[in-house]
């Protein structure tokens, strides 16, 4: 048997701190070494962090890369090693993977593919490789690539199976969306099946701005089985017995790889290069004992619950890499701050999260109770700051003499308006003057609509639930009181119908749909790209569908104002959904926008 041990160390690194990140490095190097490892795999662009950005457009970050590499190769002695960095050959820059065995650099691939959709920006950065690499170590055959290069059926991986490889080693950095990791285990198995090799597949973990990383590394058996998964959301060793002799055997009753040969000549008439790589065989003479662990397969959450720990992994990672060590939100009452509060304590600790009532003229008495209730089941500080005084001050101020602007006017949207900005000042005083980091807690459907204040309930450092679509956000909070055993969320607060409470008896309805109609138009529209007749042959109603997206599409001013907030779903706002602002396209069968009204909360 020509076992080799895999250890795969998906490790939470962060974008530009090249010391820390190799220190972790070399402490997850030494982790492996302990558990016998022969061959071990970060994540791509461990070194720097993914995504860079920018960053890369800086000669001495570069450079900087390349030093954090040798500094990294005396902890790998005894051990073959691939990890992910930027690399230059002094003409152009391409996103690498180092593959080192006992203290010696042997080669460096470059990724081909480099996706250029969503929230991925290589062709930016990045020159696309134009070689594959067979890697063989003593016999021990291997193919190395990154991310993309496998998502493609006749991508490198396959290339390298053809030139002989036996295992495929993907390192990634693969976002965190809903749904996506079962869609990526589905491909990876597949890979594995049709080139008849063991897959590896080490993946990132960890927040990065508005993007989660979430672990999930995978390795698949030469017939398309699983044979280990990583967790989700959480850094980890993964550490996996091969048989390559396996591949030799699957391969003599399923020939399938020869019929395809003639790939490799076409692809170097196409100006593709094929070269082979010699090392030192990887594999080590391991005891019994080794030999016979068992490898570990992690469930996964349910999808509502695999939300959650993104939300507060991408929370906490997001706060803590930015050096803030505490936050602040407004507490109304509403479900939408109390599932912020939940996650931020879940992410911080309650220590480290302050609640705030500013109750209003119009604020009910169960919303002061509903949220008191809600900061005493968390056991955070709980502080309430009335702004009926400087309100009556702004009214007086702008309803004055009679040559006041708001003089003889009816109270509307401007003045509800006021009260949402009045407790975005507060919070942000208290930002300023404690160093606490304000946290928004507006939801995705409202921030599609525009039904949110700029410069009020908008106002903040980060925005946790900015992806969550309000139908989500019950369930979200449903789920974490079944993990509590108790409503930590009260369930008034989840029952009671949605009101901003900046009129009198205001419901969210007054303005909007039902949020269980509102978010599958919103879905459609925002994440399908489908046009009101699509929609409306869905079964909505055409006139409620071309109300909503005059809604959507007038409101990109105030989303491109908005804080950062944690990606969650295939469409974001932000890095995916990027649309201009001034914008004259109407979708077939709409007639012309409303003109803007930058002060309206709709």
């Amino acid at each position: 048997m020509r076992t080799l041990r895999l250890a795969l160390a998906q490790i939470n690194v962060t974008v530009g701190d090249l010391s820390g990140n190799v220190a972790k490095i070399r402490d997850w190097l030494e982790k492996a070494r302990g558990q016998s490892a022969d061959l071990v795999l970060f994540p791509e662009m461990a070194i720097t962090g993914y995504p860079p950005e920018d960053l890369l457009l800086k000669p001495d970050f570069i450079e900087a890369a390349r030093r954090a590499l040798e500094d990294i190769l005396p902890a790998t002695a005894g051990l073959t090693v691939a990890l992910g960095l930027p690399i230059s050959n002094h003409y152009d820059l391409f996103n690498g993977a180092a593959l080192i065995q006992d203290a010696h650099l042997l080669d460096i691939y470059s990724k081909h593919f480099l996706p250029n959709y969503g929230v991925f920006d290589e062709n930016r950065y990045f020159g696309a490789g134009k070689e594959t690499l067979l890697f063989d170590l003593g016999g021990d055959r291997m193919g190395l690539s990154i991310c993309e290069d496998i998502w493609y059926p006749g991508g490198p991986p396959q290339w390298q199976a053809l030139m002989g490889a036996e295992l495929l080693a993907n390192i990634s950095a693969s976002p965190y969306a809903r749904g996506k990791g079962a869609a990526r285990e589905r491909m990876m198995g597949t890979r594995a099946a049709d080139n008849v090799a063991f897959v590896a597949y080490c993946n990132l973990v960890g927040g990065q701005d508005e993007l989660v990383f979430d672990g999930r590394s995978l390795v698949f058996g030469p017939d398309g089985r699983l044979l280990a998964r990583g967790p989700m959301f959480e850094e980890a060793l993964l550490v996996v017995d091969i048989d390559l002799d396996e591949v030799f055997r699957r391969r003599l009753h399923d020939p399938r790889y020869r019929q395809t040969r003639e790939t490799l000549r076409a692809l170097a008439e196409e100006g593709e290069s094929f070269r082979t790589v010699q090392g030192a065989r990887i594999s080590h003479d391991l005891p019994d004992a080794h030999l016979e662990r068992q490898n570990d397969i992690h469930p996964t959450p349910d999808p509502v619950g695999e939300v959650y720990q993104a939300l507060v992994l991408g929370t906490r990672d997001y706060i803590r890499k930015n050096g803030f060590q505490e936050v602040v939100l407004g507490l109304s009452g509403g479900i939408d701050s109390s599932l912020t509060a939940v996650i931020a304590v879940d992410a911080l600790g309650a220590a480290n999260v302050v609640g705030v009532s500013m109750p209003s003229r119009f604020s009910s008495e169960h919303s002061k109770t509903d949220a008191r209730q809600l900061a005493e089941n968390l056991g955070i500080r709980f502080l309430t700051i009335p702004i009926e005084e400087p309100f009556t001050a702004m009214l007086n101020t702008l309803h004055g003499p009679p040559d006041y602007p708001f003089r003889g006017t009816e109270f509307d949207v401007a003045e509800e308006n006021i009260q949402a900005r009045l407790r975005g000042v507060i919070l942000m005083a208290l930002s300023n003057k404690f160093g606490w980091l304000l946290l928004s807690t507006g939801n995705k459907s409202e921030n599609a609509v525009g039904y949110a204040t700029l410069y009020g309930d908008m106002a903040g450092g980060f925005a946790v639930i900015k992806d969550v679509p309000k139908t989500l956000v019950w369930e979200l909070a449903r789920w974490r009181n079944a993990q509590a055993g108790r409503d930590l969320i009260p369930e008034h607060i989840i029952i009671k119908p949605p009101s901003a409470e900046l009129r009198p008896n205001q419901l969210d309805t007054d303005s909007l749909p039902p949020y269980d109609i509102l978010d599958p138009i919103l879905e459609m529209y925002i994440e399908q790209d489908m046009g009101p007749e699509e929609i409306v042959a869905r079964g909505f109603d055409p006139a409620l569908v071309a109300r909503i997206i005059r809604m959507v599409d007038r409101n990109e001013y105030k989303r491109r104002q908005a804080a950062p907030g944690v990606k969650i779903t295939v469409r974001a706002f932000g890095k995916d959904r990027r649309l201009p602002i001034t914008n004259h396209y109407r979708p077939s069968g709409m007639d012309s926008q409303e003109t803007n009204k930058s002060e309206n909360r709709v």
